[in-house]
């Protein structure tokens, strides 16, 4: 069983920075490939960024994120991070995090068991 607690959200504006993160519960982090995935208002729940377990060496990132975002995680510290750079309007949306017990990492939110509540990011113009 885990438990995943999102933070780090807020308004900032177009072209500024925040960096989320995810802290979990249980002992067997390391284990579980960790993802943030976001929605925004009418729109579905769509991928951001995945993270491997164990040590994390895999790393994937759908279109709009790569060379803006990076997902890391500290399993010392039970928490999956998302720094996020050049943030624009249309990165508006809740952004959750999820994990799943999976050495294959997938990209659809159907694969994960367990998620937080999400955190708000607004950007303005």
């Amino acid at each position: 069983q885990v438990q995943l607690v999102e933070s780090g959200g807020g308004l900032v504006q177009a072209g500024g920075s925040l960096r989320l993160s995810c802290a979990a519960s249980g002992r067997t982090f390391s284990n579980y490939a960790m993802v943030w995935f976001r929605q925004a208002p009418v729109n579905e729940r769509e991928f951001v960024s995945a993270i491997s377990g164990w040590s994390g060496s895999s790393l994937y990132y759908a279109d709009y994120a790569k060379d803006r975002f990076t997902i890391s995680r500290d399993n010392a510290r039970n928490t999956v991070y998302l720094q996020m750079n050049s943030l624009k309007p249309e990165d508006t949306a809740v952004y959750y995090c999820a994990a799943a017990l999976s050495i294959v990492v997938h990209t659809t939110p159907v694969n994960y068991g367990y998620w937080g509540q999400g955190t708000q990011v607004t950007v303005s113009e």
